[in-house]
Formats: structure tokens, sequence, C-alpha cells
């Protein structure tokens, strides 16, 4: 048989700080329509994600996979740095 991955969520967003050693908070933006008002409206969310190497700073765009809880609020590891912020 054929062992196929299970689906993990994938974020991409900007870090707005660095939450101790080996962690940063992701701000993560997404666009929904309003129920009412059928306006596009945005929507944010923070996650806190784990950086085992302490690469990522202060304005970075990063993308995060979901993992298994490593902490009672961290369950995304930090895959890959997309740009470099100011």
């Amino acid at each position: 048989m054929n062992q196929a991955q299970p689906h993990k969520r994938i974020i991409q967003g900007k870090i707005v700080s660095i939450a101790g050693d080996k962690s940063a908070v992701v701000l993560v933006e997404r666009k929904v329509v309003h129920p009412k008002y059928r306006k596009i409206v945005k929507r944010f969310k923070k996650y806190t994600i784990h950086d085992e190497k302490n690469q990522a700073k202060v304005g970075d765009e990063v993308v995060a996979i979901e993992c298994k809880p490593i902490s009672k609020t961290k369950s995304f590891n930090l895959k890959d740095i997309v740009s470099v912020g100011v």
C-alpha cells in the first residue's frame, strides 16, 4: 500500500516579534467577504512558530508548516523564509 502523508496546514505571514528563544510570532492576513455587506474585509490572526536555528528576524515574510504541538501555543515549524524584511 501507498503511505499517504497527512494533510498539514501551511501558513504564510510576517514576523511581528521574537517571542523568546527559538520562537517567533507570525501575523497572518486573510481576505474574506463580509456576509451582509458583500465587501472584502481583512482578518488577522497571530501564530507562534518554532524557529530551531533562530534565523528569522522581525519583518521577514515566512512560511510555516503545521506539526505536533511543541508547547501550549506552538504547533507550527518554520519552513522557509520568503523575503527578508528591513
